[in-house]
């Protein structure tokens, strides 16, 4: 019997190219991240190594294009797709990896190219890379930077911080720019995870002594009542502590304001419109205390089978699913006590989290968006009792898509009005003149958000 060697492992480097080829062909970030990391053996350092490769490459993909443009005989987009991908990870290592040896940055990349079907062009990106170096290292030793700005403001912050024009001027505009580009910058940082506690299940006190126990740092996230953020490494986060006994689920603290706006009673009927994949739907049923009745909804009946298998993990009994396009679903019409629209949106405000995200959305894509939302709460204002509450929130950080909604509702719907919570809701921080909710990145260090409570 022939018995085969076993093929080497590719390293790290080799697998962060290989997934950034299939994203520069068109693969989610995430979705190709996620498929390669499960099919190759790596360490945990390994695979945070490749990870940073991936994400930070996708997210500065603007900056480091521009730097190929202005270093390079050829632009970026003239390079073959293979070049160029290798050409942002070496890039991207000598520019924000600190870590990692310039050398190592210029000789792993140079041997990627060999190893293709590319050698001829090792020279290419030797040089490019090389020609970075000697440009930041200026020719009195004095560090330069070797990228050169537009004279446009707007489009200088997009360029040194890696965004489309039209997402950073629609900040500008709301922001200014000193603003405008500390929000940039948080957006460049890779995610925390925060976890919500199973109120139903175990204390919140109990769960952080768990975590000690097991070497993970935490902190709480006051005002909110079940928050808290882990504060180190902590590999897999289904190996923690408590995961397969229902204590907490991962939910960035932002998210977790949308339950707390809601404020459901115990008993109460309520209706989540787009609920998969199921965080705030069983926020909901825990604020409930498990009675009552959350109706959770979904077109696609395959993204209600992960609020089936949440809900189970968790032991939460109140939640029920519903498949059905949300713009037009009678069967609610005047059964709920609160409603939740959590409407699909350009998730603006959760761009560290979706590496891709800035490059897949545009002003057109956003606004197509706004035709769906409108539509959602239109439809969810029927479902809801007479004296009933109705949240209509967002992801994002596009004023058409949240406050033009709501206000185009209102002038359509004068029975209708913004509805502010109490002094004492773990909300109130975050509210405005207006009496919604924004929670802004940079200055909350949280995902950014946007929520309304409505009332008749």
């Amino acid at each position: 019997m022939l018995v085969l060697p076993t093929p080497p492992k590719p390293s790290a480097r080799q697998l962060a190219y290989e997934v950034l080829l299939a994203v520069h062909k068109g693969a989610y970030a995430d979705v190709a991240l996620h498929r390669s990391l499960a099919q190759v053996p790596l360490g945990d350092l390994d695979r945070a190594f490749v990870t940073e490769l991936v994400y930070g490459s996708v997210r500065r993909q603007r900056t480091l294009d521009t730097l190929i443009d202005q270093l390079g005989k050829k632009k970026a987009h003239q390079q073959p797709a293979e070049i160029r991908a290798i050409l942002h990870l070496g890039l991207y290592q000598l520019r924000y990896l600190s870590t990692v040896p310039p050398s190592a940055a210029v000789n792993t990349s140079v041997d990627l190219v060999k190893a293709g079907s590319l050698s001829r062009l090792s020279g290419v990106v030797n040089g490019i890379l090389r020609q970075y170096l000697r440009l930041q290292k200026g020719e009195s030793d004095t560090p330069q930077d070797p990228l050169w700005l537009p004279s446009d403001p707007v489009a200088a912050v997009a360029v040194r911080h890696s965004y489309p024009d039209w997402i950073v001027r629609l900040w500008y505009e709301r922001l200014g720019l000193e603003a405008t580009e500390d929000l940039c910058r948080w957006f460049n940082q890779s995610p925390h995870i925060d976890l919500r506690v199973n109120r139903c299940q175990i204390a919140l006190e109990d769960v952080e002594a768990a975590f000690a126990a097991a070497g993970v740092q935490t902190e709480r996230l006051n005002p909110l009542p079940d928050a808290l953020r882990l504060t180190n490494p902590a590999g897999s986060v289904t190996a923690l502590p408590g995961y397969a006994e229902g204590w907490w689920s991962v939910q960035d603290a932002s998210a977790q304001l949308v339950a707390y706006l809601v404020n459901p009673q115990p008993g109460e009927v309520i209706v989540d419109a787009c609920a998969a994949p199921g965080g705030k739907a069983t926020h909901l049923a825990e604020l409930m205390g498990d009675q009552g009745t959350v109706w959770a909804c979904d077109r696609t009946t395959s993204r209600l089978k992960k609020i089936k298998t949440n809900s189970a993990r968790l032991q939460l009994n109140s939640l029920k699913t519903y498949t059905g396009d949300s713009r037009d679903l009678p069967k609610f019409h005047g059964q709920a006590d609160r409603v939740l629209i959590d409407a699909p949106c350009s998730g603006l405000g959760t761009l560290h989290r979706h590496a891709d995200a800035r490059w897949r959305q545009s002003p057109e894509t956003a606004h197509e968006l706004v035709t769906l939302q409108r539509a959602l709460l239109e439809e969810a204002a029927r479902w809801a009792k007479p004296e009933a509450t109705m949240v209509y929130a967002t992801c994002t950080l596009n004023p058409e898509e949240n406050e033009g909604v709501v206000e185009q509702f209102l002038q359509q719907h004068p029975d209708w009005h913004i509805q502010a919570p109490p002094a004492d809701s773990p909300v109130a921080p975050w509210v405005t003149e207006q009496g919604w909710v924004q929670v802004w990145p940079h200055l909350h260090n949280m995902d950014g958000f946007f929520m309304v409570a409505l009332t008749r």
